[in-house]
């Protein structure tokens, strides 16, 4: 698997996915009903975020994920990011590998931290993922998350230094 900087070309790849993932209202906090047009523009990163894909050897785009200041000014030194694998190539490692990849560009591009503002807790791969990179859930905010199937579940806020 190769991760490398996302192109508009890669976008044709990377849409039907991530519009199944967000329509499923299961894990990522956008408009379940979400335009093509502001997916892309949400999703695809201006400097200084970024965005990755991951692709295997057919250059098959398997995930992705983005890196950008979680706020700006003041607190543009912590790095926010999200992920998102096709899930027709989960339980390959490409959260793994992507996550690995985002942390060592976060620290490459000078951030001191990185925060996820919204991980929901009914997500216990990724709960459990991120965890292992040495995130730690900061707090639970109650009721934060309507899950598609599960009504009002909670958000996690997680952290770790870089």
């Amino acid at each position: 698997m190769l991760i490398r900087e996302a192109t508009p070309e890669d976008w044709p790849a990377i849409w039907p996915f991530l519009h199944d993932i967000v329509a499923a209202g299961d894990t990522f906090t956008w408009d379940r009903d979400i335009s093509e047009d502001r997916a892309r523009a949400m999703w695809l990163k201006e400097a200084p975020g970024r965005t990755f894909v991951a692709v295997d050897e057919d250059g098959t785009v398997l995930g992705t994920a983005e890196i950008h200041p979680n706020q700006a000014g003041p607190g543009s030194h912590v790095a926010n990011a999200g992920f998102m694998v096709d899930p027709r190539h989960s339980g390959r490692g490409v959260a793994r590998a992507l996550c690995a990849h985002v942390l060592d560009q976060a620290r490459t591009d000078g951030y001191r931290a990185m925060q996820f503002n919204a991980v929901v807790e009914t997500n216990h791969r990724a709960v459990a993922l991120w965890r292992s990179f040495g995130f730690e859930v900061l707090t639970t905010v109650p009721e934060a998350f309507d899950h598609a199937e599960k009504g009002l579940v909670g958000l996690h806020v997680m952290y770790r230094k870089l």
